[in-house]
């Protein structure tokens, strides 16, 4: 049985044929640019899909905010983002009604969640957060083995933490002056240090301030929703020298006050995307089956 999948990002959209096991076949990437002129490159691509290899439902990891509650009048939709042409634009709704076949919906990063729940490093587990740090900062978080929604879902890119005095920068977010997307995201460091993170990588100045930002907004998360494993994905985390200067942070805010058996391991608790940058799109693949499966 084949799925489709579609990894809605701000920046591209990736669409994709898979396996039940998360094997991608195949795959094709488009820009995102309007709903005008990147909906229908993807209704088409999904419809071939449909003919040629007889994909049976779609599951979709979107960008947002978007309204991932089912019941809601505005299920399906993207909500208040900054990308103006898709505001309020009902994605679900046009896919199921141009395609046919059952969709199933959750954010780009609870997609990324779950696929390395299902197919990677956190199989196994029942609570796990999953944070990429990029152009922008989202969490994908898992609770009791279920994807978190509550009244919408998680934006934990947007918890606030305290500025180091001496940052020579200050909060790129336009909503908060001290948030973790707004101090430690790619554009953050770009505009702190005036070059890109890639541009970087030999300033230790710079990974020191940037491990410090998210040791506190791991620690936060930690003590919040006490996970059993925390997954760093997206392009900022491929500086790998942070991982080493994250985990020794932590321990430090820390501070012996939290102590568990996964806390004695950290270099197996906090740990890189384990699936090749494939963890969103096989993410979409188990949201279709999930579809499937409620149809069934």
């Amino acid at each position: 049985m084949l799925f489709g999948a579609l990894e809605a990002g701000g920046t591209k959209m990736v669409m994709a044929v898979g396996e039940e096991n998360g094997k991608i076949l195949e795959q094709k990437t488009i820009p995102t640019t309007t709903p005008e002129e990147t909906m229908p490159q993807i209704v088409e691509y999904f419809k071939e899909k449909i003919e040629e290899k007889g994909i049976v439902a779609l599951g979709v990891g979107a960008f947002g905010p978007v309204d991932v509650v089912k019941g809601s009048p505005t299920y399906g939709h993207i909500l208040n983002t900054p990308k103006l042409a898709w505001k309020k634009y009902n994605l679900v709704g046009t896919l199921e009604k141009e395609l046919g076949i059952p969709v199933g919906l959750d954010t780009d990063v609870n997609g990324s969640c779950l696929g390395e729940m299902t197919y990677g490093c956190a199989k196994g587990l029942d609570t796990v957060v999953y944070i990429t740090i990029g152009t922008g900062i989202g969490a994908g978080i898992a609770v009791g083995g279920r994807l978190l929604h509550g009244m919408l879902h998680p934006e934990a890119g947007h918890i606030l933490i305290a500025k180091n005095s001496h940052d020579p920068g200050k909060s790129v977010c336009p909503y908060h002056d001290s948030c973790f997307e707004g101090l430690a995201s790619g554009p953050s460091i770009e505009a702190r240090w005036g070059k890109k993170a890639v541009e970087l990588v030999d300033k230790t100045i710079v990974w020191e301030l940037e491990s410090e930002y998210v040791a506190k907004g791991l620690v936060n998360m930690i003590l919040t929703l006490s996970p059993q494993k925390i997954i760093l994905g997206g392009g900022v985390m491929h500086q790998e020298q942070l991982f080493p200067m994250i985990r020794s942070k932590v321990m430090a805010m820390l501070n012996d006050y939290y102590t568990t058996r996964e806390l004695c391991d950290m270099d197996s608790y906090i740990v890189p995307a384990s699936l090749q940058d494939n963890q969103g799109i096989m993410g979409a693949v188990r949201l279709a089956q999930l579809a499937y499966e409620k149809m069934e």
